[in-house]
């Protein structure tokens, strides 16, 4: 206590009682593409070279990446992708129909999309790193292990077995993050209702195809049809419509973020419609999704005058019990990083009753404020969560050990997957 000389009002700072947890962000990917070092990309030639003009419309420049191999990129619009990556490319067929030379690579295309997808359905930053070769996933894996900013991974197009694992594995073992993982895309052709056939192309889980089951880890099906501008240029000589599929992994990410954004991180991310989207692959039927909505295949179909995610579990859906939803595995991760955060200032305080009460009056505040937001369950807040920090939780012998130990409980809103309607007839009075 400061020395008071002379009558007066004196106003002092004392430390809180109770620091505020604010949530941390959910809402950044990290994606990974196979890109070489150099690419050819079709270009509108200038006005003197009327050769070119008069055979095709357009040429083809020599473009060399800028961003360089397995280095993350934090990317936050469009115009600053194209720099370091390259714009859209066309169909590596296509361009040979032209000038008999493949002139584009797939997975360059594949990124490219996913990214601009991405900011096109909501998203506003993300992290990009370019592989030259599919073996290097897990090189460019460990360099987003660093950057505790990204929760979600995306390899748009990389659907082998390998990498399904590599991706499911780096969330796993880091816990903060969940992998987006696109389906393969097929030429099998099927009905609608023709389950075996549908089976060739997302196979369940006693066969290859389909991802291994996991709680951080959600799969898509099928790949989307989108409109591409390069493919647009190759194909005007033959009216073409520059409609290309691409895989869906890019739009989803940027429908987790704009539902973290609009509604929160516990909203499952599902019954979303998807912007910039044009037709799908493969369009399957309620019947269809019945055969797969319990293993984990979440499906992107027509309904409600748009091309929306009609599904919300993570792979292997019944099986993963209380973590069935992606939406659930993605909120537990955020209370998990939001509490480690802000509740740093514990370290080396003494071990007190004292520290119990503030730690009880930090992340109750915390919890409290979720229930607000709607996404815990309960009618008051002690049904929806409780926060334990006292003797009972800290014996001497864990004092002893330098350990202070928390138990908290949350009861977090599911998705309504099933509304009924129960309707009967009754008689008018």
């Amino acid at each position: 206590m400061g020395q008071y000389l002379s009558p007066g009002v004196y106003v002092e700072e004392v430390p809180p009682l109770a620091r505020p947890i604010a949530g941390v962000g959910t809402s950044t990917p990290g994606f990974i593409g196979v890109i070489p070092d150099a690419i050819n990309l079709p270009a509108r030639p200038a006005a003197e070279d009327s050769a070119a003009i008069k055979t095709a419309g357009f040429k083809y420049v020599n473009f060399t990446i800028a961003a360089p191999a397995i280095s993350p990129c934090q990317i936050t619009s469009w115009n600053q992708y194209t720099r370091l990556f390259g714009d859209f490319i066309a169909d590596s067929a296509l361009s040979a129909v032209v000038d008999g030379t493949p002139a584009v690579d797939s997975g360059q295309r594949n990124l490219a999309h996913a990214v601009y997808s991405f900011f096109n359905n909501g998203g506003s930053s993300c992290y990009v790193i370019r592989i030259t070769k599919e073996s290097d996933l897990d090189s460019a894996l460990a360099k987003f292990a660093a950057i505790d900013e990204i929760t979600m991974i995306a390899a748009p197009g990389l659907v082998s077995s390998t990498a399904y694992t590599s991706l499911t594995s780096h969330c796993e073992n880091l816990k903060d993050r969940v992998a987006i993982l696109d389906s393969t895309e097929s030429d099998t052709k099927f009905d609608v209702g023709d389950f075996s056939k549908l089976q060739d192309v997302i196979s369940t889980s006693n066969k290859a195809g389909r991802p291994q089951n996991s709680t951080y880890s959600a799969f898509y099906f099928p790949w989307l049809q989108v409109f591409d501008p390069a493919t647009s240029l190759i194909q005007s000589s033959s009216k073409g419509d520059g409609l290309i599929f691409v895989p869906p992994s890019g739009h989803i990410a940027g429908v987790y973020a704009r539902t973290d954004s609009t509604r929160g991180v516990f909203k499952a991310p599902a019954n979303e419609a998807l912007l910039g989207v044009t037709g799908l692959k493969y369009s399957l039927s309620k019947a269809d999704q019945d055969a797969l909505n319990d293993d984990g295949v979440n499906l992107i179909r027509p309904l409600v005058g748009a091309f929306r995610v009609w599904g919300a579990r993570t792979v292997g859906g019944d099986a993963n019990g209380e973590y069935r939803y992606i939406s659930t595995r993605r909120y537990f991760n955020y209370l998990r990083e939001s509490i480690d955060q802000g509740t740093q200032f514990v370290v080396f305080e003494p071990n007190s009753p004292a520290l119990w009460e503030r730690i009880k009056r930090t992340v109750g505040g915390f919890l409290l404020n979720e229930w607000r937001s709607g996404a815990l369950f309960g009618s008051t807040p002690d049904k929806a969560f409780f926060v334990k920090c006292d003797a009972d939780t800290n014996p001497p012998e864990l004092r002893e050990a330098g350990q202070v130990v928390t138990e908290i409980g949350v009861a977090i809103v599911k998705p309504a997957e099933f509304v009924i309607f129960r309707i009967q007839q009754t008689t008018g009075n």
